[in-house]
């Protein structure tokens, strides 16, 4: 680690553990140029992390991308290794600044192979348990932790109005009720406050068992007209505040660190360049004292339609800086933003007093953080990274998020539970023995995947473990009507769904069954009693004939890894309890459709959920 001081100088203030926070931030503050002060300001990504960047530079923080990983299949160790080697070098550099490391863990630690995924954040607004969110929070933050990463880019704390929308998955739902009372996931990954915990202020339990989480996407990402993603949302400061603000109170209340910006317009004001929105509203009338992140090359998107080069990128860097943006999230053009924020603050097109604000809010969360005292890895937590223990509670995550919409053609026959000693049964359907398609986007690969991308259990393989010994299940992926005419089953299990997706590439405009999942449906369902089961992010469109047709009807969200949550609800282990978080439309051509609009007539109501022991022959 280089000298930090000059020879026969005492320890700095800076470096003293016990000194309190806002007299370190101070020191080390006033002993920064204002180069280091700017790359303080910068975040990259990890491949461009070099031993000049981190080293001779100093920036303040590295991240990986969605699927950015040190190897293919790479260990929690492999991780650990790679961040702590990033650490190093930032600890020599002159002043020995250690950066913050930060990762997309936004259902678990899913960036890592063999880490537990839990249910996508639908499925948890459908299990509305606040105590679950805090307990899945906890063990994410261990997970993230054992692989050296200090910070995750979670929650997502959008109220998603339009299913069309492709971050549809990652909102808790339709209201802002629901998505406050979630927001104790915060609680878990960076541990409760005190009761005089001083308000906006960040805060960290534990700087081995907990993580700096991160509210996002400020604000009204979930309210963009059509639901197009980065898109426009377009609406009163009141309704914007209601709807769409006030989750992140919550947030503050519970010390959330960082708060990232989003992508999406207000009223045609990107958020990145919003004074009024950061500043005013976000600092000033809510109080946030930690820092302001941007969203992955959300400056550049300023200057759209034309990617933001030369005095357009100089433009950009003054406005979201200006705005009150305190660190970028650039992540690939760090040497070029560093020149030009130096020579906008040299020219005056941007206050010296913005630079010091961003920089104290940065090095406040650092210090915060832990890293200054214990900049490196704890070895004995990697086991931890997809534990049973974890793998249990995602379990119970999943079968807490599961709806039950259709059980039995009457209320006096219920379909389910199934029979788990039937003579033979039918499972089918694309997504009935796949983990990827389980997982969905921000799984492994930014958008996700197909097949056995980590570590799991398919809804097909807990299917075989819950029935009985001598029962003979028959899978095909997609049944064929010589298979279903002759097969004399008991009964079928269809498993039908979307893609995985992340972001833009999950807009839709047709919600309809993938894979002609309809007419799948529709073979098996004429001959076979059928329960069918859609593995999505959002409500997909289901034909009142479909329907009619089918004994059963179960929305299990993206349930991640642990496919035994679904089969526990299946067979009667455990009842149903979760209910809607968004309201189910009839088809795309109703959306947005939400609770008290005129004429709310959907297939099925926000908060709409049977119990085992209940069957609807109204739903249609």
């Amino acid at each position: 680690m280089a000298m930090a001081v000059q020879q026969g100088e005492a320890t700095p203030l800076y470096r003293d553990a016990s000194a309190p926070v806002e007299a370190r931030v101070r020191d080390l503050l006033g002993r920064m140029t204002l180069r280091e002060k700017a790359a303080q300001m910068a975040q990259i990504e990890r491949t461009v992390a070099s031993p000049r960047a981190l080293k001779d530079l100093a920036a303040g923080s590295v991240l990986n991308g969605g699927g950015s990983a040190p190897s293919e299949r790479d260990s929690p160790a492999d991780w650990a290794r790679m961040v702590d080697g990033m650490q190093r070098l930032a600890l020599s550099s002159r002043l020995g600044v250690p950066i913050l490391y930060g990762t997309d863990a936004v259902h678990g630690h899913s960036n890592v192979y063999g880490a537990t995924v839990f249910p996508h954040n639908v499925g948890l607004g459908a299990a509305r348990d606040a105590e679950l969110l805090r307990k899945i929070g906890a063990a994410t933050a261990l997970e993230v932790r054992a692989t050296g990463i200090h910070w995750t880019f979670a929650p997502c704390v959008a109220v998603c109005r339009d299913r069309r929308w492709g971050r549809c998955y990652e909102s808790y739902g339709e209201d802002p009720v629901t998505v406050r009372s979630l927001a104790t996931v915060i609680t878990g990954l960076q541990g409760q406050p005190p009761a005089d915990h001083p308000h906006g202020y960040p805060f960290l339990a534990s700087v081995r068992e907990n993580v700096l989480a991160c509210a996002k996407h400020f604000v009204g990402d979930g309210g963009t007209d059509k639901g197009i993603n980065e898109g426009d949302t377009i609406s009163s400061y009141d309704h914007l505040e209601s709807m769409h603000v006030a989750p992140y109170l919550d947030c503050i209340a519970q010390g959330v660190a960082t708060v990232m910006a989003s992508h999406s317009k207000w009223n045609g004001e990107r958020l990145h360049s919003c004074r009024h929105l950061l500043t005013d509203v976000l600092k000033g009338k809510l109080g946030f004292k930690g820092f302001v992140i941007s969203d992955w090359e959300g400056i550049d998107k300023i200057c759209e339609p034309h990617p933001a080069q030369g005095s357009d990128y100089r433009y950009c860097i003054a406005q979201s800086v200006n705005a009150g943006m305190d660190m970028i999230m650039i992540p690939y053009r760090f040497e070029e933003f560093l020149e030009h924020l130096l020579s906008l603050v040299e020219i005056g097109e941007i206050p010296m007093s913005r630079i010091d604000d961003a920089v104290e809010r940065i090095l406040r969360v650092k210090f915060i953080s832990g890293v200054f005292d214990h900049p490196f890895s704890d070895p004995s937590l990697l086991d931890m990274v997809g534990c049973k223990e974890h793998r249990l509670l995602a379990r119970e995550a999943v079968r807490k998020s599961m709806v039950l919409l259709k059980n039995g053609k009457n209320q006096k026959k219920p379909f389910l539970p199934l029979d788990k000693n039937a003579k033979r049964i039918l499972v089918t359907g694309t997504h009935a023995d796949d983990i990827g398609y389980q997982c969905g986007g921000w799984t492994i690969a930014w958008g996700g995947n197909s097949g056995k991308i980590t570590p799991g259990t398919s809804i097909l393989e807990a299917i075989k473990e819950s029935v009985g010994a001598q029962t003979e299940v028959v899978y095909e992926a997609c049944a064929t009507e010589t298979t279903i005419e002759t097969g004399e089953f008991s009964y079928a299990v269809v498993v039908v769904g979307e893609v995985p997706y992340s972001e833009s590439v999950g807009d839709r405009a047709d919600l309809s069954i993938p894979f002609n999942g309809s007419d799948l449906i529709t073979l098996v369902a004429s001959k076979i009693p059928t329960l069918v089961i859609v593995v999505s992010g959002r409500p997909l469109d289901i034909e009142t004939q479909v329907l009619e047709k089918i004994y059963a009807l179960v929305a299990a969200w993206l349930p991640g890894t642990e496919g035994m949550g679904v089969a526990d609800c299946l067979f009667g282990h455990h009842d149903f309890v979760g209910t809607l978080p968004v309201t189910w439309q009839r088809s795309v051509d109703q959306l947005p459709i939400n609770a008290g609009d005129a004429n709310y007539d959907p297939l099925f109501p926000v908060g709409y959920g049977l119990n085992m022991f209940q069957s609807d022959d109204n739903s249609t």
